[in-house]
């Protein structure tokens, strides 16, 4: 077996033409045919014992060819692996030209590793928003710890809009009654929409004792389909009103929802927070304004197996981040509204952005003469292992040596990038 001729072509790919001597697709041949014989029956022959040329007259000469080709893989790729300033990337493509007594010649089209020619990647100038938080944030902030403290009291009054009427209700189509249409001491907000268009709002006025017939028509796309489009009646008994009493904002409000003494320091804390996540996403979209000015100063033809095997990578990721949470892939898209195609559609413009970040970082490493010393490789395992919660040791087990040397890295190159890329103001600030 031997690399008869490398042609590299456009879009950084290069097709590879492989020889296969007679001699070694035949012991192929014969490897495959010991290890599916004893699956095979044949009238007058014991199972597992039909001699391999009676195989293939019966299912033809060829039966086992495709199988001996997977089979001679590993040794293929051992060497085109072997060839020197070819690094390939994403999924080879075979094709067979020639397959006879002889031998097999057979054509690998593969991608290769891009050639990244920098552009300008220092100093870059880059949009940042300057963050501050306002009061009416801090108020919304607030609002969660308000709810939790938030409780319902019985009130002597007709229903209003936001309280909660406990009701029976008893629901009838044509004067008669329908499966699902019953319930008692059912606690209703009013203003929820939590039931059908129009129900609540004909209960605002009723006190408790009262009865109240409320007319409705279901919606048309109404997933009982038995009563979509159709006038109903439900016959309501209110028992009971409450209204939400929110509590007094003041220290003993702030000492029973948080760690704080004063409703001050409470919201000194939330203003904090608020402020910390503005400054990161602002921080986060500067950067990645940054990497893309860097990005289209670049030069690099990716070629469309690489993006198809990050993708693929990507999808794989996120299937088991989700089983993990105990929802399936299927289920996650149907929540989602969407599908496999479509979503794979939006995952490959991620796959693409992530391999031309990764590549423009390798090159600046390159360029910068970046090292990664030992004491940083270290503070790296130490980050991960307090981020994963493991051991640094079994950090280092699950992460091989060059991996790890090699994140410190493209952290540097991004450091570079990052630091002495020039904040401007964005677009609507300069407009003000």
């Amino acid at each position: 077996m031997n690399v008869k001729n490398v042609e590299k072509k456009e879009h950084s790919t290069a097709e590879i033409t492989i020889e296969i001597t007679g001699a070694e697709f035949e012991k192929a041949i014969n490897q495959v045919y010991n290890k599916v014989r004893g699956q095979i029956s044949i009238p007058g022959f014991r199972k597992g014992k039909a001699p391999r040329k009676l195989v293939e007259k019966m299912y033809g000469e060829n039966v086992f060819h495709e199988d001996a080709l997977e089979e001679l893989g590993p040794a293929i790729m051992e060497q085109v692996d072997a060839l020197e300033d070819i690094e390939i990337v994403g999924y080879p493509k075979s094709n067979v030209t020639k397959m006879d007594k002889d031998g097999v010649e057979l054509v690998m089209t593969v991608g290769l590793m891009p050639v990244v020619t920098l552009g300008q990647y220092k100093g870059l100038e880059a949009p940042r928003a300057e963050v501050s938080v306002t009061d009416e944030e801090v108020e919304t902030a607030l609002k969660p710890y308000i709810n939790r403290a938030t409780t319902q009291v019985s009130v002597d009054r007709p229903v209003q809009n936001g309280d909660t009427a406990v009701i029976d209700f008893e629901g009838f189509v044509d004067g008669v009654p329908f499966e699902g249409g019953k319930g008692e001491n059912y606690d209703l907000k009013i203003g929820s929409g939590s039931f059908i268009p129009g129900f609540e709002d004909q209960l605002v006025g009723v006190s408790a004792g009262e009865d109240k017939d409320v007319v409705v028509t279901f919606p048309e796309n109404y997933q009982a389909q038995e009563l979509a489009g159709k006038e109903a009646t439900f016959k309501c008994t209110v028992h009971e009103v409450r209204e939400e009493q929110a509590p007094e904002l003041d220290d003993e409000f702030a000492k029973d929802v948080s760690e704080f003494e004063t409703l001050d320091e409470l919201k000194a804390d939330l203003r904090a927070k608020a402020l910390e996540r503005k400054q990161r996403d602002a921080k986060n979209d500067f950067e990645q304004a940054v990497m893309t000015a860097a990005i289209d100063n670049a030069q690099m033809d990716i070629p469309d197996t690489m993006v198809e095997y990050e993708t693929d990578r990507m999808m794989e990721q996120y299937e088991s981040r989700l089983q993990g949470s105990g929802i399936s892939f299927d289920q996650y898209l149907n929540m989602m509204g969407t599908n496999r195609a479509e979503f794979r559609v939006n995952t490959r413009g991620s796959a693409l952005r992530q391999i031309q970040s990764e590549l423009v970082l390798k090159a600046v490493m390159e360029a910068e003469g970046i090292e990664a010393t030992e004491e940083e490789i270290a503070a790296h395992v130490k980050e991960l292992a307090e981020q994963y919660n493991m051991e640094e040791d079994k950090v280092r087990e699950a992460l091989p040596a060059d991996a790890l040397e090699r994140d410190v890295k493209l952290e540097k190159a991004a450091k570079v990038l990052y630091d002495s890329a020039v904040a401007t103001a964005p677009a609507e600030e300069k407009a003000e």
